[in-house]
């Protein structure tokens, strides 16, 4: 009986992995579990890529910062990769509207810390688990102007959707001229049958935000059933946790 459960034994198929595997498949499931821990009574989110090196004055940061406040409107929770820049501009919009702002901050040697504009927010060492945490919670994705980042972030979500590995969310890219060497390329790949011209409708490209917020407030209602009632209704919910928490907070400031 024994020598059955030695062999049953789940250890001998990680013995032979090195000390790094484990480790990272140990730091992955932590990352994961403290993120759904965070972000699971968040509501439903929209979850808004972009640039951690736009400053305040910069143009596109007033853009995110009107973007956050929008969605507040629209009754949504604000989720972005929490970091500084077009993430904290739009995170900064949630707040000036009175809405709820999370993030999922990526611990970073350089640029990344998490803003003053979050009300949760998760931390992660992998960028892999950052993603998954990004697009669990969220029913639409916005791509602000970005670097590396946020074009992986981008392409990671148009590859899920195309693929049909999560529901077909709407995406919108906001700036046409920015994004304009993105949909060359794009017909490019359509003209070289690497992907189908029906890709490259996945996602919208816009500079009007009243058209960004009327695409995903009629997508998300016919598609998953978010009604402006049940919205609302969700906005609610997230005032009170909000209050919850500064009220928490406070009382932990006044005992120590």
């Amino acid at each position: 009986m024994r020598v059955h459960l030695v062999r049953a034994c789940p250890l001998r198929v990680i013995a032979p992995m090195g000390r790094r595997e484990i480790r990272l498949i140990v730091r992955a499931l932590r990352d994961l579990l403290r993120g759904f821990r965070v972000l699971q009574r968040s509501g439903p989110c929209v979850t808004v890529f972009g640039s951690a090196r736009c400053a305040p004055g910069h143009p596109y940061y007033e853009v995110g910062r009107e973007i956050g406040r929008r969605l507040t409107d629209l009754g949504f929770t604000v989720m972005t990769g929490g970091g500084p820049g077009l993430m904290e501009a739009v995170n900064r919009g949630a707040q000036d509207a009175g809405g709820r702002s999370v993030g999922c901050n990526i611990r970073l040697p350089m640029e990344q810390s998490p803003n003053r504009y979050l009300d949760r927010w998760a931390e992660c060492e992998q960028f892999f688990i950052r993603k998954v945490l990004l697009c669990r919670y969220s029913y639409a994705f916005i791509a602000l102007p970005g670097g590396f980042g946020t074009m992986d972030e981008l392409f990671e979500v148009l590859t899920l959707v195309q693929t049909g590995k999560i529901e077909k969310f709407p995406i919108v890219m906001i700036g046409r001229a920015y994004w304009q060497p993105f949909v060359d390329f794009l017909d490019r790949m359509v003209v070289e049958g690497m992907i189908d011209r029906r890709d490259v409708s996945l996602a919208l490209i816009t500079d009007d935000l009243d058209e960004a917020m009327r695409h995903i407030e009629q997508r998300t209602a016919e598609q998953f059933g978010l009604s402006l009632i049940e919205l609302s209704r969700f906005k609610a919910q997230a005032a009170r946790l909000k209050a919850e928490s500064i009220s928490r907070r406070k009382t932990r400031l006044s005992t120590s």
